[in-house]
């Protein structure tokens, strides 16, 4: 699971970077749902709830500065 979240935020990170942000913000979007559901499946509903929050973030910040 922290390794998704690793991969959610590195993507993230990339958004700021790329030229095609739009990719980079599929990315993370994809690598935290499997973070989500893998939380989860192993019975950590808080932690599944915390990366909810921050995924709304992302997505709130991708609105609001690249579309």
């Amino acid at each position: 699971m922290k390794e998704l979240e690793a991969m959610a935020e590195a993507e993230y990170d990339e958004m700021y970077e790329s030229s095609y942000p739009t990719g980079a913000y599929s990315d993370t979007k994809e690598a935290f749902y499997d973070a989500i559901a893998f939380a989860e499946k192993i019975g950590l509903p808080d932690e599944a709830q915390r990366l909810r929050k921050r995924l709304q973030h992302v997505k709130d910040v991708f609105r609001h500065q690249f579309v």
